[in-house]
């Protein structure tokens, strides 16, 4: 069985980056974490197809109000632990979070 190196899509990594954030807020976020990340691995060994692992990021991403309710959410739960928002890169989800971050900060 062949490795897959395919990265997840931003709205996967938003969506893992918000479960990861509020998971110790309450059991829901965590056990939609866990089965998150598992349906992840499945993809990776190839043992799940992309288009089903997405579905069901799309579905529990509409279900916390969408993916720049979720990025923004994130965002400003870290600011408010941190002060700071340090998540730099240049794909599309650290460019939607950084201008949530910007807005969020000057405030």
């Amino acid at each position: 069985m062949t490795s897959n190196t395919e990265k997840p899509s931003p709205e996967a990594k938003a969506l893992s980056l918000f479960l990861m954030a509020y998971k110790t807020t309450s059991p829901g976020y965590k056990e939609k974490s866990k089965r998150i990340n598992r349906l992840w691995s499945l993809v990776l060994k190839e043992e799940l197809s992309g288009t089903e692992y997405m579905e069901e990021v799309q579905k529990t991403l509409a279900s916390y109000g969408g993916y720049s309710e979720v990025v923004e959410k994130t965002v400003r739960y870290y600011i408010e632990k941190t002060g700071e928002w340090t998540l730099k890169g240049d794909d599309k989800y650290c460019l939607d979070a950084q201008n949530f971050a910007d807005k969020i900060l000057n405030e």
